[in-house]
């Protein structure tokens, strides 16, 4: 391989190692579940995709020709990594977990919390339970 895309692939994996370095710091240090998810949603996806992208581009010039799999990887991760975070806020938020006073907005996570289902609305549970009753 030439010099130029040798560097040019070391420089992006040092700086998906970094993202990566900063999102792991940010999950282990950062205070509640809320903003401890801001770690591995937003750095850490950063870096997997700079790491992707250095091996694409490893892949790419030692087959001669382009390496769809590390792409297909990446559009998965950056799909898949936000709709996660959202559903695991979305659940500690039901769980009514604090989050660390100096949050902003928390007046809407009391408010989301007093607020009940859709009327006509049951879940899958309930109407079991109705379908058995004689």
């Amino acid at each position: 391989m030439e010099f130029w895309l040798e560097s040019l692939v070391a420089i992006v994996l040092v700086i998906g190692g970094v993202f990566l370095l900063i999102g792991s710091i940010g999950l282990v240090r950062l205070p509640d579940i809320y903003t401890r998810l801001h770690g591995p949603t937003k750095a850490t996806t950063l870096g997997i995709a700079g790491l992707l992208l250095a091996s694409s581009v490893v892949s790419s010039f030692a087959e001669g020709s382009i390496s769809i799999h590390e792409w297909l990887i990446t559009l998965f991760l950056l799909i898949t990594a936000p709709v996660s975070a959202n559903m695991i806020a979305k659940t500690a938020l039901h769980h009514g977990l604090p989050a660390i006073e100096r949050t902003k907005g928390q007046e809407l996570m009391e408010q989301a919390n007093r607020q009940a289902p859709p009327t006509g609305m049951t879940t899958s549970l309930e109407s079991d339970a109705k379908d058995k009753q004689p």
